[in-house]
């Protein structure tokens, strides 16, 4: 079978979300099929760390430009001519002319269109919506998502297969070393203990109710870390910190290298993610791997992911969730092992195992 493989969300230097599942997709499908012949389409040179090209494996690229899956992806795809468009993110080319699987991460745009700027939330509701329609077979990342096409966009539940993301085995793991962790520490001067935050500031993230509930825990001996990047509309985050008078144990570390996320997870007491949504929640599971306890809210696919091996708590009521901080604080020793159970579920073998069968069962 010749695919082609829409490769721009895995071709971003410093991967999160969506970016981060594309590429470790797309890794593993290297490492298992050598048997279909795969183009991967970038509107850009492929970065290093992408696999090599080989004998079923090639690079074609398309760009430069923002629109190029409107004009030189179809292009491309149209001189091809494969058997089967796969792309692992739901911006879709406007013109397969084969037909499409597409991946989707979650629709919490549709519940939450306030969290986003107009520009993202037309783009997210025009371009997904179009892809879900266009596709003749749709991967969904939790059973959460799944069930939110099935709600939204009324397709049959044959159409959709449930491919949960993975973590690296190799970096995350309870045995790293404790200077790695002090490392990381000194790097983005945290002192003594602390509860970790880490993914994009954006506004489903709850990251207001979670420093009302840090400032609830009045615990001045610990520090809260929010590491990500900016997302969008996330200046209210910074303007709560001072309303609360949390600058002396609220630290911000921007974007963290993906070498340094092993150790700065190790680190914490307590993962915390008290998000209104998310479609699944990689970090979590990177967290339980570690050996870190985990606080999740009890929205979206966050209670699937994390079972009996967490804390969940309503991500609308600060003093619960204070509440579940002291209880995981209190419970580490038992959410530890339970933790480290769970994320035995999840592998991006699995997951890529799964994409090549719905791949080649595509007629």
């Amino acid at each position: 079978m010749k695919i082609a493989l829409v490769g721009y969300e895995a071709n971003i230097k410093n991967r999160v979300g969506s970016n981060q599942y594309a590429f470790e997709l797309i890794k593993e499908i290297y490492q298992l099929d050598k048997k279909n012949q795969y183009i991967v389409y970038l509107p850009s040179p492929p970065l290093a760390d992408l696999p090599k090209e080989r004998e079923n494996w090639h690079y074609q690229v398309l760009g430069p430009g923002r629109l190029w899956n409107v004009f030189g992806l179809p292009r491309g795809l149209f001189q091809q001519k494969p058997d089967l468009v796969f792309n692992p993110g739901h911006y879709s080319p406007l013109l397969a002319f084969a037909p499409l699987v597409v991946a989707i991460m979650d629709l919490g745009y549709l519940r939450f269109p306030e969290q986003f700027t107009k520009p993202i939330y037309w783009k997210l509701k025009f371009w997904t919506g179009w892809s879900i329609k266009r596709a003749k077979h749709l991967l969904a990342i939790s059973e959460s998502t799944k069930n939110d096409i099935i709600k939204n966009y009324g397709l049959d539940s044959s159409k959709i297969t449930v491919t949960y993301p993975g973590y690296d085995q190799t970096r995350f793991k309870p045995g790293i070393k404790r200077e790695k962790i002090e490392r990381v520490k000194k790097k983005y001067r945290v002192k003594g203990d602390y509860l970790l935050f880490l993914s994009t500031l954006k506004p489903n993230k709850n990251l207001e109710g979670l420093l009302e509930a840090f400032k609830l825990l009045d615990k001045k001996d610990l520090s809260l870390v929010i590491a990500g990047r900016k997302g969008w509309l996330f200046n209210t985050i910074f303007a709560k910190v001072n309303e609360l008078n949390l600058g002396k144990q609220v630290i911000f570390t921007d974007f963290v290298p993906e070498e340094e996320v092993p150790a700065l997870i190790k680190g914490a007491q307590v993962f915390v993610m008290p998000s209104f949504w998310e479609g699944f929640g990689i970090p979590v599971v990177e967290a339980m791997a570690c050996g870190t306890p985990v606080l999740v809210s009890n929205q979206g696919s966050l209670p699937e992911i994390v079972g009996q091996a967490g804390v969940i708590v309503d991500p609308y009521q600060p003093k619960e969730m204070a509440q579940g901080m002291e209880k995981a604080l209190k419970e580490k020793d038992d959410l530890i092992k339970k933790g480290l159970v769970q994320a035995k579920q999840f592998s991006w073998q699995a997951c890529a195992q799964k994409t090549i069968k719905v791949l080649e069962g595509i007629k």
